[in-house]
């Protein structure tokens, strides 16, 4: 049989470009090797499924790691806003949550699946699961998809949608490269985005933070000669091999970037207190010490942080300060220290996890 359009892979991409080939009237074909449709779009947003972001378009692609402008191309064909509209005018409610982030009102990813597969059923899309492709042969006419059941299917267009070498249990195991490449595409090396930061900090080697999470907290890159490359303010994790969360991942490309340049090690700034200016927070300081001499500084710290104790533990140490320490016996250059921790604490990061274990492929 042939097709005017085949899609291969069954994932959010090829969803849309199946459902937007057969709204033009396209004989359509979706093929995907697993059991299932939109297995990586059903996990993603911790099963919510962060469907877009609602800020403006020079926001989103000023976001873009990079040289995003390539984006606005295709933005003025399909944009952020043509995705909310697309998926209301399906019936699914979208709610914004911080930063502008889209989730479906129903918090449930697979409503999201679902309302994507209805659609191309409705469109009388063909869908053929647990079909693997072999190879692809491009001829001027139109091309061949062989299946590695052997069958073949004649098609006079071919999206591949496969997604990269990221997730790889999704069925995303790099196969559309080698296609790509034999289409006439140029392949650039490939690396993970969207990825957890490894670190050899002893701080880190020793687990001391292993666990504990930081609520919107500025992020930084910085570069060798110090500078900052790029500033995500969210939430983030310390783990047992380095630092992951959201502001982690969105930092994740700029310092995977820096290490292929040849850099072994880069640097990150945290910000603890991002809504709070350092003259601010010094007065603040200043005053509370002076009028509770008496209490202990640990307490303080935590009254005008609101930082988690295992964090606040941590800073004190590294000013050398005991927790029992009252806050009348805090020297000036120590509650300068304190301040500046609170405001740039750095640390090195020198590696990240496996392009497999990304939520991205760069």
């Amino acid at each position: 049989m042939q097709y005017d359009v085949t899609v291969i892979g069954g994932g959010p991409s090829g969803l849309m470009a199946a459902i937007s080939a057969a709204e033009t009237g396209a004989k359509t074909l979706l093929i995907e090797k697993g059991q299932k449709l939109g297995t990586k779009l059903a996990i993603s947003g911790g099963g919510r499924c962060n469907v877009t972001n609602r800020l403006p378009e020079d926001e989103v692609i000023r976001h873009i790691p990079g040289n995003g402008k390539f984006l606005y191309s295709a933005f003025s064909i399909f944009n952020n806003y043509d995705i909310i509209d697309f998926f209301e005018n399906l019936g699914v409610g979208l709610k914004e949550e911080d930063h502008g982030r889209m989730f479906p009102i129903s918090n449930s990813a697979q409503s999201v699946v679902q309302t994507l597969i209805d659609r191309l059923h409705t469109l009388g899309v063909t869908v053929k699961l647990n079909h693997p492709v072999e190879a692809i042969h491009y001829d001027e006419e139109a091309h061949t998809v062989i299946l590695q059941n052997e069958k073949k299917i004649t098609t006079k267009a071919i999206v591949i949608a496969v997604g990269g070498k990221s997730v790889p249990h999704t069925g995303s195991t790099g196969d559309g490269y080698a296609w790509a490449k034999k289409a006439g595409h140029t392949i650039t090396e490939l690396y993970p985005t969207e990825v957890a930061l490894t670190s050899k900090e002893k701080f880190i080697r020793d687990r001391t933070l292993q666990g504990l999470s930081l609520r919107d907290v500025a992020v930084s890159v910085l570069n060798k000669k110090g500078k900052v490359i790029v500033t995500h303010e969210m939430d983030m994790v310390f783990t047992h091999f380095g630092v992951s969360g959201p502001a982690i991942l969105r930092c994740s490309q700029f310092v995977v970037k820096e290490l292929i340049k040849g850099a072994k090690k880069v640097t990150l700034q945290i910000d603890l207190l991002p809504h709070i200016y350092e003259h601010v927070l010094t007065e603040t300081f200043t005053s509370a010490v002076q009028i509770n001499a008496k209490k202990s500084f640990k307490n303080i710290l935590r009254e005008v942080t609101e930082l988690p104790e295992r964090m606040v533990s941590f800073l004190l140490e590294r000013v050398e300060v005991e927790e029992t320490t009252k806050c009348g016996n805090i020297q000036k250059d120590t509650l300068l220290h304190m301040i500046q921790l609170l405001k740039n604490f750095t640390f090195d990061v020198h590696g990240s996890l496996s392009i497999e274990k990304a939520f991205v492929t760069g």
